[in-house]
């Protein structure tokens, strides 16, 4: 009886570690033999934003994301002050372009994505992750100069032990 219950117990303890219970946001570099996994629990709450300064016209960019029940990405919003090299100054179809009080607030009717690449970039400019009135500074976690595949996953305590959780 004692050897079933040590099995038991032996299975349960096998069963909690390796089960992916927790949906996060990963990070996890990209061209490495052995890459490292950041990961940002959501925690229940699904919306965050990547808020970057832009490094040719040197102005705040936020982009607002949506974390679906299929673990994609839905794009919501951009919100930018300028519109020269590399910001639209027109919406194409499935956008809307507003603005107002000297903002563009471009929004998007159905943009989603399961996954996307997040380049680290060698500057001294922002790039933040914004949630639950949190915000991460990625340049403090992450390696500048690399890139990084950003997708939603349910992480095991496993998975957690291995990876590096982002924090303030």
């Amino acid at each position: 009886m004692k050897k079933w219950i040590f099995i038991i117990l032996v299975l349960l303890s096998i069963i909690v570690w390796f089960i992916p219970f927790e949906r996060s946001i990963t990070f996890t570099e990209t061209r490495v033999e052995k890459p490292v996994q950041h990961f940002l629990p959501l925690k229940n709450e699904n919306e965050f934003q990547l808020v970057f300064t832009h490094s040719i016209h040197l102005t705040d960019v936020t982009e607002s994301y949506k974390v679906l029940p299929t673990n994609e990405f839905q794009l919501l919003a951009m919100e930018y002050t300028d519109v020269a090299i590399g910001m639209p100054g027109h919406a194409e179809e499935g956008q809307t372009l507003h603005y107002e009080d000297g903002v563009y607030t471009l929004q998007y009717n159905d943009a989603k994505l399961e996954e996307f690449t997040l380049h680290i970039g060698n500057v001294n400019y922002k790039l933040n992750l914004q949630h639950k009135g949190i915000v991460i500074p990625l340049k403090k976690h992450l390696v500048r100069g690399k890139s990084y595949l950003v997708t939603i996953k349910r992480l095991s305590l496993y998975d957690k032990l291995k990876g590096v959780e982002l924090d303030d």
